[in-house]
């Protein structure tokens, strides 16, 4: 037998003993073929009868032949307490596992390492065989803006900061703003962890302050965990923050804006609208954009971003913002011309 088939049909019968139930009435050979078929085992029910019978030979199983159709299960006080990994576990891992390592303690990471790697073991094996286990090659998450290289943390960091919040306890760390000079040492109470693109962010109060603030963990060159209970606002909620805004930098509270949009970034608003009361609306030969926001640094930056493709109305406060950003940045470009 092939190497590759050899792989698949082990994995088929692992998938077999993990499925059956515990208890009667059980599953009929045609059911588990439907549901192998479903996992990318296209294999027959005779096949799967053969399947059963062998593994009955080895393992606590019974058949409850006593009326057709016939249904397989394991015998009483038995079960499938089997280590290995299902085809859609694995997978599940294996497009996950990026997502989880800068967010899980580094505890918990390490006792996962163990399973990745079995997950990449497992899907590399069944790749000839099963297409379920090709599938990791075949989608891809990127992001709609310019790529960026996540920043570089020291040893020790992210792993002392993920300790103290799983402990919700304070945290003593040197902190440096990009705008200074010196690392300034805070008092933090950390609330949670947000990954934003390429950058992890400790989301805290400071000090005995009661506001909530986020730190950029590749900016703490010293951390070490203070045998003191965080103290945590009352009521707050870390999926409440991230919604208000607060992941978007310098919340100002929620405006009305009004604008102008091109016909290209009206059909990407129409399909991808920046907030749920947007409306779109023809005004003569223009199309006009009104939603309510965030008044936040995000949302300046998107609309720079757009460059002729939007022109603010409303409020006037963030017009003068843009203009005087962008006769700056014009400004900057006359000069390098002469």
């Amino acid at each position: 037998m092939p190497k590759a088939t050899n792989h698949s049909a082990i994995a088929r019968l692992l998938e077999i003993l993990k499925r059956l139930p515990s208890k009667g009435p059980g599953l009929t050979a045609r059911e588990l073929a439907e549901w192998l078929g479903q996992n990318g085992y296209g294999v027959s029910k005779r096949t799967v009868e053969r399947d059963l019978s062998e593994l009955a030979c080895h393992f606590p199983l019974m058949c409850n032949d006593k009326s057709a159709p016939y249904g397989w299960h394991w015998l009483p006080g038995e079960g499938p307490d089997l280590p290995g990994l299902a085809v859609a576990e694995a997978l599940s891992l294996t497009l996950v596992e990026d997502l989880l390592r800068p967010l899980l303690p580094g505890a918990i990471l390490e006792s996962l390492e163990p399973r990745f790697r079995q997950a990449h073991k497992k899907l590399t094996a069944l790749a000839e065989t099963n297409p379920k286990a090709r599938w990791a090659d075949k989608v891809r998450q990127v992001v709609p803006t310019l790529p960026l290289l996540p920043p570089k943390i020291a040893d020790g960091i992210l792993e002392t900061v993920q300790e103290a919040l799983l402990a919700d306890v304070q945290l003593d760390a040197a902190y440096q703003r990009p705008d200074a000079d010196e690392p300034q040492n805070l008092r933090l109470h950390p609330l949670g962890l947000v990954q934003r693109g390429p950058v992890t962010y400790l989301v805290a109060t400071v000090f005995e302050y009661a506001d909530v603030r986020i730190f950029a963990v590749h900016r703490i060159h010293e951390a070490k965990k203070v045998n003191e209970a965080a103290r945590r606002p009352e009521g707050f909620s870390l999926d409440d923050y991230i919604s208000h805004g607060g992941m978007q930098f310098g919340n100002s509270g929620r405006i009305k804006v009004l604008a102008e949009v091109s016909d290209w970034l009206a059909a990407i608003l129409a399909e991808t609208p920046i907030a749920e009361d947007q409306k779109l609306t023809s005004i003569g030969e223009k199309l006009q954009l009104a939603a309510t926001v965030n008044n936040t640094w995000q949302l300046h930056w998107w609309i720079l971003s757009q460059g002729v493709g939007i022109t603010i109305l409303k409020p006037v406060a963030l017009r003068r913002e843009i203009v005087a950003t962008l006769n700056q940045a014009a400004q900057e470009y006359r000069t390098r011309e002469e």
